[in-house]
């Protein structure tokens, strides 16, 4: 267990002393995310998979949307406990999951959508990316779609404190193999609560 990246402690740090509006990822709704996941045919029938999804109102967007079965994970166990809170009642019908999406046991062949917002981008080695797309192409449905936000290649070099890889379109495709296909991209100026502009890249694309 190797820490730098996104040890537990430094993630746990953030989220319990940090209001969850205050991250500098803090959007107050998920509707990009959501426009892309129902391009890539979210509906009730679908199983979805929020990576790092942390203290995000996706999760809510999803319930709302009668969504067959969600699951939500992260390394850090206070934000997805700020989530759960924030859910209540609702809680009881997401699968929670903590752990590192490089080490976790995922079910294979379980979800038909992977939606990751600025969680590829903090994967900085080889090795790394290697574990995580290992878990993807592991866990996702052939046929499945997944929704990738980044730091795009003029976006930040470091977020909370941590190095983060950037990505232009190319480089992501470049990144994730020859088995996922581009279905829709854009490019975002997110700004942060702190005033910051973020410019993150915006991807669905289908694995083959």
């Amino acid at each position: 267990m190797h820490h730098g990246h996104g040890s537990q402690a430094h993630w746990q740090q953030v989220y319990q002393t940090k209001a969850p509006d205050s991250v500098s990822w803090y959007q107050p709704t998920a509707a990009r995310s959501l426009a892309l996941l129902c391009q890539g045919g979210l509906g009730p029938q679908s199983a979805v998979i929020d990576v790092g999804g942390g203290t995000s109102c996706l999760v809510d967007a999803l319930l709302d949307a009668s969504v067959g079965s969600i699951t939500v994970l992260d390394l850090a166990e206070a934000a997805l406990a700020l989530t759960r809170q924030r859910l209540g009642e609702r809680a009881s019908q997401v699968t929670w999951l903590v752990g590192d999406i490089t080490q976790v046991a995922l079910p294979a062949q379980a979800y038909d959508l992977w939606h990751d917002r600025a969680v590829f981008h903090f994967m900085t080695t080889p090795e790394q990316r290697t574990a995580y797309l290992l878990a993807l192409q592991h866990a996702l449905k052939p046929g499945g779609h997944v929704v990738m936000s980044t730091f795009a290649d003029d976006g930040p070099e470091r977020c909370s404190g941590l190095p983060v890889q950037r990505y232009s379109r190319e480089d992501l495709l470049k990144a994730l193999g020859p088995r996922f296909s581009l279905l829709a991209h854009e490019h975002e100026l997110h700004t942060t609560p702190g005033g910051m502009p973020q410019a993150f890249n915006h991807a669905l694309l289908r694995f083959a």
